[in-house]
């Protein structure tokens, strides 16, 4: 009887010692998202990553509502070289600024001889984005685009068409909002806060008008007459009253709010804003929501900004080794396929958008392909952050009446001018 209570004993501190061993092998990564994109959907990717490899526990930090605020934040962390980080979300203008500062892991030796094959799956946009002076800084997450939201029930009770330049846009938007007579709704909205998207508030119709922000090797390339386009646009809309007089105050998210409170007619957006509007259950517009490619000053020369979000390992983490194979499942069609379904994340490869079950959640998706493809970047620069804040913070002030489009413009040009010499 003592002998079996001797072996029992041995056995259970056998297991115990085989189960301590177990969790002191166990690899923690922490990965970083913003809050508009969808952690509640990584989270449910993440814990079917830890199912198949129990070995590793991923914990998912969410912080910053802004692509701005998210950077503010990692700029304190990543600077101080802290580890805390392995994975970080990162938005589509940055992978040029992590390489210069030297706070992402470069990708190819992980990589290896797959390299070319991997970087050749994605979408040629996202090829370029995430590869800086040859070296992969990056993989990416999901792409995105923007697009003209509208309210299909409203343009068909109006007998309008979808708009396909901005003065159909005008003209639509007057005859629902006069039709409708409705106080509370609103004929258009883009970003207009001092925030990054409203940079493409100024590059759309920039880039549509013929104009562009650099020229090929970055240097400033900003004509003076293209360069009031923007202004000239914008500021028509609004002495029409289609933009509402708080314009300057609308961050992005905002836009999606007040489309699905069913106050909005028309909304320059992201491919995200499509499964809310559909899936949320305070949303007054599920079965309303139509999505085209966004006007131009003509039909034929329309454009539209390039979007997305990259994963970065950080060049601090201490498993950057477990870290680089976490980035690779999140940037596999599967996990693109997931995404496309659950939250309307526009794929980074080309097949997904054909895939029937992603059709079926986000029909417009069919459309979609080509728009992402032919999606236009915002400057490529290490400094990008010093651009767009001269960009965003002048476009904004304009559109908040303190500024005049020549002081606007002005100091637009002088400031760019000296990032961009």
């Amino acid at each position: 009887m003592k002998a079996r209570l001797i072996a029992a004993s041995v056995a259970s501190l056998v297991l115990v010692g085989t189960s301590s061993l177990a969790l002191a092998q166990q690899t923690t990564l922490r990965i970083f998202t913003g809050g508009q994109q969808r952690p509640d959907v990584m989270r449910q990717i993440v814990d079917e990553y830890m199912k198949a490899n129990p070995n590793v526990k991923v914990e998912v930090e969410v912080g910053g509502a802004t692509s701005e605020q998210q950077q503010q934040y990692l700029n304190t962390v990543l600077a101080s070289r802290d580890s805390s980080l392995d994975v970080v979300l990162i938005d589509v203008i940055r992978p040029a600024q992590w390489a210069a500062a030297k706070w992402a892991e470069p990708l190819d030796s992980y990589l290896g001889a797959d390299k070319e094959k991997v970087m050749s799956q994605y979408l040629p946009a996202y090829r370029e984005a995430n590869t800086v002076n040859g070296s992969v800084i990056s993989l990416p997450y999901f792409a995105d685009a923007q697009f003209l939201y509208y309210r299909k029930d409203l343009l068909a009770k109006h007998n309008v068409q979808p708009p396909k330049t901005w003065d159909e846009v005008k003209t639509a938007a007057q005859a629902v909002m006069k039709g409708e007579g409705n106080a509370n709704l609103r004929g258009f909205e883009t970003a207009g806060a001092p925030i990054e998207g409203t940079v493409c508030t100024y590059t759309v119709p920039l880039w549509g008008a013929g104009g562009t922000v650099t020229d090929t090797n970055g240097k400033l390339a900003l004509s003076a007459d293209l360069a009031k386009k923007p202004f000239e646009l914008w500021g028509s809309m609004k002495q029409a009253g289609i933009l509402p007089p708080n314009i300057a105050e609308i961050p992005t998210d905002r836009i999606r709010q007040n489309f699905q409170a069913g106050n909005l007619v028309f909304g320059m957006t992201w491919g995200y804003v499509w499964n809310r509007t559909q899936q949320d259950t305070d949303s007054l517009v599920k079965d309303k929501v139509g999505v085209v490619p966004l006007p131009g000053f003509t039909a034929d020369k329309a454009a539209t900004c390039i979007g997305g979000w990259q994963l970065a390992v950080t060049a601090f983490s201490k498993n950057k080794a477990e870290a680089v194979k976490l980035v690779r499942y999140l940037s596999s069609p599967e996990v693109s396929k997931r995404q496309a379904i659950l939250a309307s994340h526009l794929p980074v490869f080309p097949d997904v958008y054909k895939d029937p079950e992603v059709l079926k959640a986000n029909p417009w998706f069919a459309e979609a392909l080509p728009v992402v493809q032919t999606a236009r970047s915002r400057p490529v620069t290490p400094r990008y952050n010093e651009v767009s804040e001269v960009v965003r913070t002048n476009m904004n002030a304009f559109l908040a009446g303190t500024k005049t489009e020549e002081s606007a413009l002005t100091e637009m040009r002088n400031r760019l001018g000296t990032i961009l010499r």
